[in-house]
């Protein structure tokens, strides 16, 4: 269709014929119609104020607007003490009849309130501060009443009903504490990372092959070929030092093993990281080493609310104690009189006996257990050049319990060819990965670390699914 304006350059009056055309056509003013055109510059500053500005203590005795969750309610008499929840915590508001241009009755537990009033001194307060309230405005109200008692210290509530109403528990100031904490763990994992001259990659969770190989996989149909969801980042993250040298990412991983314990999920958070131009697999252990000093640090100077709600005692890390395996095995069978049962795996009895034994001999709460046997490694794992039945890998165990594993990698293409041959695995669907060693890669190693499992140590809990937010198990598909 042609265009109804006729032809004219864009200047001078051929510019105002153009647009009066325009407007005609259109039937508006388009210099009015700029001026009512709103252009959005930035981040829009809140007239509420959020916790940690009403703790600074420059507004006692200010009129200030607040938003947040009614989290109780405690009435007495003529006045009502409500707290109300915020992301950083609970804040204490006063209500007294009279002063309060609102009934208290309207307001229930759970409803959403923006509060207006003056910021007051309160020593029995939490933060040492209360809010004596003037005005409430309701922006939600629930529809029934809540079906956890989210309002006590300590939900005393089974751990199927916390996770079948996950949002709601969570609701609950010490299992939201978890969770801050576990924030400062991967905060402290990234920011340590960075600062050591690593770069943070996204690699895909479906592919045509395993890393770990083994029957424990997620298998699905991808536009009519096989695929996999990925139990780890292994074979991209070490691609990966090939063109950055030193990786890291923080990503789910799934694995298909039927197992319903405490310690197992079929679908975690793992920390991932990479590193090129190792001497050692030591240097692996130094980096993990360094991490774990970097973030207790940060959790004590930034996470002291949640360390005091959820009465956690911070790890030692200053030095952590290193312990090959068959020795750490002969260490515990002599002093605690265990039978070693089998020489080329730790069973989980074992585990907690190697970090029972660090702990009352070295006062340790971390060790790492080095050279696995080779069997019990992937075919990527480099062999111990003066015991080829070991390998040049870790775990390392908190309190008895693995959450970590790590190692130097096999950087030469035809001791991986090998490697594969020998363990008789098929180099189908793992072309890519193998000629990215064709063309040359340095030596280097690197390690995963349970999000989930170093939290829950952390924290003290004994399940798993405790420090997980939405947990995937043999029976658990849901929320």
């Amino acid at each position: 269709m042609m265009c109804p304006v006729p032809e004219c350059r864009y200047s001078g009056a051929g510019f105002l014929y153009l647009k009066d055309a325009l407007e005609e056509i259109f039937g508006r003013d388009l210099e009015k119609e700029e001026e009512r055109m709103e252009f959005i510059t930035g981040v829009k500053e809140k007239k509420t104020l959020g916790l940690s500005e009403l703790l600074a203590g420059d507004r006692i005795g200010a009129c200030v607007k607040v938003e947040g969750a009614v989290h109780t309610i405690r009435h007495m008499g003529d006045v009502a003490f409500v707290m109300l929840r915020k992301s950083e915590g609970l804040l204490q508001c006063v209500y007294e009849k009279g002063e309060t241009s609102f009934d208290i009755r309207e307001i229930k537990e759970a409803a959403t309130v923006e509060v207006e009033g003056v910021l007051a001194k309160e020593e029995r307060a939490l933060g040492g501060v209360e809010l004596r309230l003037k005005h409430i405005r309701l922006l939600s109200v629930p529809s029934e009443p809540l079906p956890l008692p989210i309002g006590k210290w300590k939900l005393n509530t089974s751990l199927e009903a916390k996770l079948n109403m996950r949002s709601i528990s969570l609701r609950n100031i010490r299992e939201r504490a978890k969770f801050k904490l576990q924030e400062g763990i991967v905060r402290g994992f990234r920011d340590f990372l960075y600062q050591q001259g690593f770069t943070e990659i996204h690699t895909p969770k479906i592919g045509a092959k395993s890393a770990e190989g083994g029957s424990n996989l997620f298998k699905l149909d991808y536009f009519h070929r096989p695929a996999v969801l990925q139990q780890s980042p292994q074979l991209y993250k070490q691609m990966m030092v090939g063109v950055f040298d030193r990786v890291f990412e923080t990503a789910p991983v799934f694995r298909a093993e039927k197992h319903n314990t405490k310690r197992h999920l079929n679908e975690y958070t793992s920390l991932d990281l990479e590193m090129g131009y190792i001497d050692g697999f030591e240097d692996l252990m130094g980096i993990e080493t360094g991490f774990l000093q970097y973030t207790m640090k940060l959790l004590l100077e930034e996470y002291k609310k949640e360390l005091q709600i959820l009465g956690v005692t911070l790890p030692k890390t200053e030095q952590i104690p290193a312990v090959r395996f068959d020795r750490a095995k002969e260490l515990v069978a002599e002093k605690y009189q265990r039978k070693i049962r089998n020489p080329f795996d730790l069973e989980p009895e074992e585990e907690l006996l190697i970090g029972q034994y660090f702990l009352e001999e070295y006062g340790a709460d971390f060790v790492f257990v080095t050279h696995y046997p080779s069997k019990k490694r992937p075919f990527y794992a480099m062999d111990d050049p003066e015991d080829i039945r070991y390998t040049l890998s870790f775990d390392l165990l908190y309190h008895g319990l693995e959450i970590t594993t790590g190692g130097q990698r096999i950087h030469e293409y035809k001791k991986l060819l090998e490697k594969l041959t020998a363990r008789g695995i098929s180099e189908e669907g793992l072309t890519q990965y193998l000629d990215t060693f064709r063309y040359g890669m340095p030596p280097h190693g690197g390690l995963g670390i349970g999000l989930e499992r170093l939290t829950m140590k952390l924290v003290g809990e004994d399940n798993v699914r405790e420090t997980t937010l939405y947990p995937r198990d043999l029976s658990r598909l849901e929320p």
